[in-house]
């Protein structure tokens, strides 16, 4: 016997991985948008005039984040000037074919779009970076530069704030990670829906309650264009043994994933916790909580063919510091860190 929609009484063709319930395709539709725009008004993530970033790869969640965000801002009036802003870390094989999605993206919500590259920005594409490390932490790597490049982008177009895809089990995943690491100061903000220091773009995630499967299903019922093949890079991932538990985990109880995001804001620290103070690199201005940035440490370590240096604990960023410290600049005259006089031009020449 066909099973009925919750909500109009047809035939229901799904059940939602969040709370079980039949829905037919157009009230799935209606009931995830919805979802979202309540998500969005509750946490009053927008004012009307501001202009705003959205993150864009080419995958499934920043394809449907801009899609989302086109429709709601139409819908709603929220009156947001929307952009698309990707970065292309040069990795061959993989980004090179997500950004052509991302440009057919472009045509199809008629937004702008602004391409940004490690190798403009910094001077090294993920393809020699993991040459020269190998695949053991190349995900960190790409993780820092990745975070400061869309910073930079979005400033140097004058955005407001910066909207990114991380999902319901992206954050849960995270928050895992960051109790097995022991990561305090991560742990305290990586649930937090919008994020953002003093003189920094602020970031917003949407889809902060939205699971993953829902996406999935929301872009293959809605025939969406978009990139569906894994980073070369990624399956050695730290976050990829998170991402199992949290399956098995979802597969017993569906609702673990909001309990875990749940159970992560909830988590008080204790008064005597030392907490890592927020000032800016020395090298580049960038935010950071020690004299060099994480993206200034890393590149010095390329740069001075010593990539280990700036992976791992206090005690080998403490090292790479004392190295640092007082001689940013090397032999040669150049920066071994980010230069931001060359960012900035670099990134003006593209326009």
């Amino acid at each position: 016997m066909p099973i009925s929609c919750i909500e109009c009484g047809k035939r229901a063709i799904l059940k939602r991985p969040k709370n079980r319930k039949e829905l037919c395709k157009e009230c799935f539709y209606t009931v995830f948008e919805h979802e979202i725009h309540e998500t969005i008004v509750k946490n009053n993530l927008f004012s009307c005039g501001e202009t705003i970033a959205i993150g864009a790869s080419g995958g499934k969640d920043s394809t449907v984040l801009a899609h989302i965000m086109k429709t709601l801002n139409d819908r709603y009036g929220y009156g947001l000037n929307l952009v698309l802003l990707s970065i292309d870390e040069g990795i061959s094989g993989y980004r090179d074919d997500s950004l052509e999605t991302v440009k057919r993206n472009q045509i199809q919500y008629s937004l702008p779009l602004t391409i940004l590259s490690y190798q403009e920005l910094y001077g090294w594409t993920m393809d020699a970076i993991v040459k020269e490390i190998g695949m053991k932490n190349n995900c960190t790597f790409c993780g820092v530069f990745r975070r400061q490049a869309l910073d930079r982008g979005a400033a140097m177009l004058k955005c407001d704030k910066i909207v990114t895809g991380h999902n319901a089990d992206d954050i849960a995943e995270t928050v895992i990670m960051n109790i097995l690491r022991g990561d305090i100061a991560r742990l305290g903000r990586c649930t937090s829906i919008s994020t953002g220091s003093e003189g920094m773009i602020s970031r917003c995630k949407p889809f902060k309650y939205t699971y993953e499967k829902e996406i999935v299903m929301y872009a293959h019922f809605k025939k969406l264009d978009y990139f569906t093949t894994e980073c070369i890079y990624s399956p050695n991932a730290y976050r990829g043994h998170a991402r199992t538990f949290l399956k098995d985990l979802e597969k017993i109880r569906p609702r673990a994933i909001l309990d875990i995001i749940k159970s992560g804001e909830d988590m008080a620290i204790k008064e005597e916790v030392k907490m890592p103070v927020q000032t800016t690199c020395q090298n580049c201005g960038y935010i950071s909580s020690s004299e060099l940035c994480k993206a200034c440490i890393m590149l010095d370590g390329l740069n001075r063919g010593r990539p280990e240096l700036s992976i791992g604990k206090n005690n080998k960023r403490k090292k790479i510091l004392k190295m640092t410290a007082g001689k940013v600049n090397g032999v040669d005259g150049k920066s071994n860190g980010i230069n931001q006089r060359t960012v900035n031009q670099n990134i003006q020449e593209m326009f």
